[in-house]
């Protein structure tokens, strides 16, 4: 690659250091910026559990103030860790695959240089992924106060039974719901556990989230879409073992009448696709969406 003016002069890189030769394709794009005129920054875990030497490198907090791009390679797991982390940076985003799905991480590995090359230059498709902010309170004391990309989840624990809920939108009673848990969820989450509890697919420019029971004991009780301006304030009625769970990351142990307020952030991710992105082809492939059975296959019965 030669030299070539870019928006981005210092690229950070982030891998899944834990996967089995990993090393070779994150010192390849190091090598690959440092050829073309940028300065690649490697968060520092990265670099240490590699071993790559001879590359500058920082924090993930250290990352979000001095990268310009962000590479990430891994699965949509990685993603998730980093694109919280470096939400308040706004930093762009671009994902590399070596995961098993890879929504967020949508360019495959052996396509990294060509893909990267061409959004160094300029040739790519921005899309910014809205985000939420939860907050877990206990007699007015905050616990714990964090972001998540996917989704905020209150559960059961291991050990208990059904949790209850009171749920309220902008001040106003919605249900109170017993169930085994209850997912907010971003039109980014909505492919993720919401669907697989049953909860629609929210295109991700719809400026909604939608609320998801998991095993609810009214059976009548379904998933509701609401604007993502609204805020839903859950207060456990009752829960042994329960707790609230944000990306499946962050997690706080919850006690009787302890409240989770969920919002929009006022931050965003933006992540950077190759040109000609298509977010209805990545269903197809991902999830194979609205797939036909083959025109062979055995009647059921």
């Amino acid at each position: 690659m030669h030299a070539m003016p870019s928006a981005f002069k210092t690229v950070a890189i982030v891998g899944k250091y834990q996967t089995q030769g990993m090393a070779e394709p994150l010192a390849g794009i190091a090598a690959f910026l440092k050829a073309g005129g940028f300065t690649p920054l490697i968060e520092a875990e990265t670099a240490a559990n590699i071993g790559l030497g001879g590359y500058a490198t920082a924090s993930i907090e250290s990352l979000g103030e001095a990268a310009d791009l962000a590479v990430v390679v891994g699965g949509d797991g990685t993603m998730l860790s980093v694109a919280r982390l470096l939400a308040p940076y706004e930093v762009p985003l671009v994902g590399v695959n070596q995961g098993r799905l890879g929504f967020m991480t949508d360019i495959a590995l052996k396509d990294t240089h060509k893909a990267l090359g061409a959004i160094l230059a300029g040739e790519y498709d921005a899309e910014d992924r809205h985000i939420l902010r939860g907050t877990v309170t206990r007699n007015g004391v905050t616990q714990l106060d964090t972001l998540a990309l996917n989704d905020v989840v209150v559960s059961r624990g291991a050990i208990g039974g059904m949790i209850e809920l009171t749920v309220n939108v902008d001040g106003r009673f919605v249900y109170n719901q017993r169930a085994d848990g209850l997912i907010i969820a971003t039109p980014t989450g909505s492919t993720a556990y919401s669907l697989s509890a049953n909860g629609p697919i929210l295109h991700p420019h719809q400026p909604a989230i939608v609320l998801v029971p998991v095993a609810p004991h009214a059976l009548t009780n379904r998933p509701i879409v609401l604007s993502d301006r609204c805020e839903v304030e859950m207060t456990l009625t009752r829960g042994r073992d329960a707790g609230a769970h944000f990306d499946g990351q962050a997690h706080c142990s919850l006690q009787d009448r302890d409240k989770i307020f969920v919002r929009r952030s006022q931050h965003a991710i933006r992540f950077l696709h190759p040109r000609g992105y298509d977010y209805f082809r990545m269903l197809r492939e991902k999830l194979h969406w609205s797939a036909l059975p083959p025109a062979d296959a055995a009647p059921p019965g």
